[in-house]
């Protein structure tokens, strides 16, 4: 499944009515760990049909960010019907992602 731009004005429609379990990746350009996760989210994405990945920018969605109390990031959150069940902070592997919907 490919990567959705998650804003304020589609969040409620793409992350919490989506039918499908959702991770949301919290980044921003000038975020050096941001640019080295984001190949890593690319991936899960691409070979995860049944997970919708969707991309936040913080600073272009500060009123998302702070809905979810981000302080650091990448900060990846994992959702299932519209409630979050895991979440990690940093640079992960695939498999870390992996790990969070296991």
């Amino acid at each position: 499944m490919t990567e959705v731009v998650i804003t304020k004005d589609n969040f409620v429609d793409e992350v919490l009515k989506s039918g499908t379990p959702v991770l949301l990746d919290f980044w921003a350009e000038w975020c050096g760990p941001c640019s080295m996760l984001s190949p890593v989210v690319e991936e899960f994405a691409d070979t995860h049909d049944d997970i919708k990945v969707g991309k936040v920018n913080v600073d272009e969605q500060p009123e998302l960010a702070d809905t979810f109390s981000v302080s650091s990031i990448p900060a990846l959150f994992a959702l299932r019907d519209g409630e979050v069940f895991a979440q990690r902070v940093g640079y992960c592997s695939l498999e870390d992602i992996e790990a969070l919907f296991k």
